[in-house]
């Protein structure tokens, strides 16, 4: 297998941003995420955060100067197995269209699909938590069917409802809390997906597959 090329970019005196080139693959973020766990038992890493398709190493410029952890890390990465991160099988059931997925139709009308139809492969696909961002708890999912991938709304919603589904692009995702959005909503949940008082606040985590399952849909 071909091992991508691999873009170092400072982020300040005191970050360096590893970055891959598009598009992100499940392959792809398991050496990220491989990276990540190898970085972190460098001297003078104190953190590392993995982006989609990206990996960001904070350091501290006293223990390890820059120019050496750049040596470190490409030294490192064509000789990283892809971490197959053991993620758990988490079901999500979802209330598609109505008044919890306004844009159903909009994504049908796109993709030249009915509505149930992109209810079918919507839920039909096991997808890949990649990487939380955006919003705590928002996961970022590989495995969308590409021909359901819709572009984000012209004009985004000023407030999202909490636990929607969407699609944007070339992904789905839930946003955990209300919040300003522009990803195509199809449906929602009933799981809460950030907890703050929990011991374990998000319900997702990176490497966990996900099942979408149609717990009522409405044309």
């Amino acid at each position: 297998m071909t091992i991508p090329a691999l873009r170092l970019h400072a982020l300040g005196e005191a970050a360096l941003l590893c970055e891959l080139p598009p598009p992100a693959t499940l392959a792809h973020q398991q050496r990220i995420w491989a990276l990540a766990t190898e970085a972190l038992q460098w001297r003078g890493v104190h953190e590392v955060l993995p982006g989609m398709n990206n990996l960001s190493l904070l350091f501290d410029p006293t223990q390890v100067d820059a120019a050496e952890l750049e040596m470190q890390v490409l030294a490192a990465w064509p000789q990283l197995a892809a971490s197959g991160v053991q993620g758990r099988r988490i079901e999500i059931p979802v209330a598609y269209g109505g008044e919890a997925g306004p844009d159903l139709a909009e994504v049908a009308r796109h993709t030249g699909l009915s509505p149930a139809e992109v209810v079918r492969r919507h839920s039909g696909g096991d997808y890949v938590v990649y990487l939380l961002g955006f919003l705590p708890g928002f996961a970022f999912m590989g495995g969308l069917a590409p021909e359901l991938a819709t572009p984000r709304r012209a004009e985004p919603r000023v407030a999202v409802p909490a636990r929607s589904v969407g699609i944007g692009g070339e992904q789905t995702g839930i946003y955990p809390l209300v919040s300003p959005g522009g990803w195509q909503l199809i449906g929602r949940t009933s799981l809460e997906m950030f907890d703050p008082g929990a011991a374990e606040p998000t319900l997702l985590r990176p490497g966990d597959h996900v099942r979408f399952v149609a717990e009522s849909v409405e044309l």
